[in-house]
């Protein structure tokens, strides 16, 4: 925190709202420029303040005792601030306020108390991804302190709806270094939910009394979930590659395109994953790092073709893994190659493939919703949904089928009457 601060106190009345000649008196805390008044719910008479000096004039018993009074109220802010000091701990102006208005959680605890409690409590629980992502949003929730409230940290009942909207002002002028634009507003939204989780672990925890959260609301704009085609999976699926770099990047995304297996889960697999399944025919049975559910996936022959092709190869052999082993960011930047000489014009990226066999692979060709969900190992078929949608030849393909239902029902009809008119 904060080893030096420029910190004053002075005294001054409410002359606009005089009531019956008194008017009411208020201290103000300046920090590093950084103001707070308090009122001291005292009123004095109008005609006996002094602007300048800051105190009452004259030396009548009532102005002795209330300048008195000024004084020990001085004196108690000047050791509130000396204390915070002295123990090395956040000092701004609403803190010194809330210490002396007794506002202040008598544990103290600050915004970052709850994300140090926080990163401990998932360290064991989560990704590492999330647990990166949650180091990120904590990141921008201290540079925001610090540039827009010249601050390191904040104590946890100072939270509310005026601090969020102002974070989410700040994340949108947020340009990451090398990104090629500001965050989007789905960006901004993921990191004030990363934000709403941990302050409502400190809600929960009783570190705070009310929920700041409790009347904001989450905008997300919708999104196109890119996939491929089923032609354009035939067509990357059929591609010869001279190199063998760019082949076995082609094979992983072929293989989680057929089932729905995401990068990190295919990086974990070993031949002990492959397992007769109960219709006796080779299944991946796995556990998904993200959520440590586990995921049952019966292998479509495209998907067998690939495990068969890397049995016993060298680049499996040295790492016991099912499939070559590549890291996320080499195996994305190798897509790129592979989508331009298949001539596929998408930004391709291996997460499609997750998407492409949601979308393409299973729900085109009829597989139930339910059952998509549980190959992907999803706890809601609402978040089945964001990934897979239906193709427009499949809606076409269905409304055939209930034409020519509606067809036979008609013509049964007809013939039923017919029956009957000549019997």
């Amino acid at each position: 925190m904060r080893s030096t601060h420029t910190f004053s106190i002075l005294f001054w009345a409410d002359q606009k709202n005089a009531i019956n000649g008194e008017v009411l008196i208020y201290a103000r805390i300046t920090v590093d420029k950084k103001r707070a008044n308090i009122s001291l719910k005292r009123r004095v008479p109008q005609n006996l303040w002094d602007p300048k000096k800051k105190k009452l004039r004259g030396n009548s018993h009532q102005a002795q005792n209330a300048n008195q009074y000024l004084d020990q109220i001085y004196t108690q802010l000047f050791q509130i601030y000396q204390d915070l000091k002295f123990k090395g701990e956040l000092i701004t102006a609403q803190l010194i306020k809330a210490q002396y208005t007794g506002e202040a959680d008598n544990k103290g605890k600050t915004l970052k108390n709850i994300f140090e409690y926080h990163s401990k409590k998932i360290a064991n629980t989560l990704a590492s991804g999330s647990i990166r992502n949650f180091g990120i949003t904590e990141n921008y929730v201290f540079k925001f302190l610090e540039q827009k409230r010249n601050t390191t940290d904040i104590y946890l009942n100072q939270l509310n709806f005026e601090f969020l909207s102002h974070f989410e002002l700040f994340l949108s002028e947020v340009w990451p270094t090398g990104h090629p634009k500001a965050l989007s507003n789905n960006t901004r939204m993921k990191h004030i939910q990363r934000l709403r989780k941990v302050v409502t672990l400190a809600y929960h925890l009783e570190w705070i009394d009310k929920d700041p959260f409790v009347r904001w609301k989450m905008t997300y704009d919708k999104t196109n979930r890119e996939f491929l085609s089923e032609q354009e999976l035939k067509k990357l699926e059929n591609k010869v590659f001279i190199s063998e770099r760019l082949d076995r990047v082609r094979d992983l995304f072929v293989f989680s395109s057929y089932t729905g297996i995401s990068y990190v889960d295919i990086m974990n697999l070993t031949p002990n994953h492959l397992v007769l399944g109960i219709d006796g025919g080779n299944w991946i049975m796995t556990k998904r790092q993200k959520t440590n559910t586990t995921v049952k996936v019966p292998l479509l022959g495209q998907a067998l073709d690939i495990v068969n092709k890397y049995k016993d190869h060298p680049v499996t052999a040295v790492n016991n893994s099912l499939l070559p082993v590549l890291t996320n960011e080499k195996l994305n930047m190798f897509l790129k190659e592979v989508a331009n000489f298949v001539g596929i014009n998408k930004n391709l990226t291996f997460h499609m493939a997750r998407h492409t066999f949601a979308t393409t692979v299973t729900l085109s060709n009829g597989v139930p919703i339910e059952t998509v969900s549980k190959l992907l190992g999803h706890s809601k078929i609402a978040t089945t949904q964001i990934y897979a949608r239906v193709l427009e030849n499949k809606v076409s393909a269905d409304m055939n089928a209930l034409k020519n239902v509606l067809l036979n029902k008609s013509k049964d009809s007809t013939v039923a009457k017919n029956s009957k008119a000549s019997s």
